[in-house]
């Protein structure tokens, strides 16, 4: 492999590194500013996909049904789009309040699953990881708003970490590239 490959590619992961390191600082700092900014790009998102669906609702050789599809997705779309734009707090907290929502029934039905399991696995560990479930369920449902936060303050830690990997895995693949150069000369 050429060496301006590596040299290439290192740099690569540790600039992947440095963001991550960077979002995550920013998400564990400011966990509330950085809900707002991904909800809103999540907006654009939206928009982007409503303008897109709607023009395609419009298109040539699509029949009745599939024009009030496009259609209709489109206006979810817009109406999502408008939601994030102009009340992001309000948009975060309905998706954290789904996400609840759907660990509450995922719980039950693990733990319904636990007792009906033939499995090799403890049953115990299976009930636990049932009960976290509904845990974190009731928690995001009752207050979505401070879940959001713990949740964006959780994937800063994660963004670091991650980090961390990507810049330590690019010194590797530096080094690599070195040794590589090194053994060229030599030969």
């Amino acid at each position: 492999m050429p060496k301006d490959v590596l040299t290439m590619s290192w740099k690569l992961l540790a600039l992947r590194g440095v963001i991550g390191i960077v979002f995550g600082i920013v998400a564990i700092a400011w966990p509330k500013q950085t809900i707002v900014v991904v909800v809103v790009l999540w907006g654009v998102w939206a928009l982007v996909d409503g303008i897109g669906l709607a023009a395609g609702a419009f298109g040539h050789g699509l029949g009745t049904g599939q024009r009030a599809l496009f259609a209709g997705m489109a206006v979810v779309a817009l109406v999502v789009a408008f939601i994030a734009f102009t009340r992001p707090g309000m948009a975060a907290a309905a998706v954290t309040w789904v996400l609840g929502i759907w660990l509450l029934v995922r719980g039950f039905f693990e733990l319904v699953g636990a007792f009906s399991s033939t499995r090799s696995a403890p049953r115990w560990l299976l009930v636990l990881g049932a009960l976290l479930d509904i845990v974190l369920g009731w928690l995001f449902v009752a207050n979505p708003g401070a879940a959001a936060v713990g949740v964006t303050f959780l994937l800063g830690i994660i963004a670091v970490a991650w980090g961390i990997v990507f810049l330590v895995l690019a010194l590797v693949v530096r080094r690599a590239a070195g040794q590589q150069a090194d053994d060229v000369v030599v030969a």
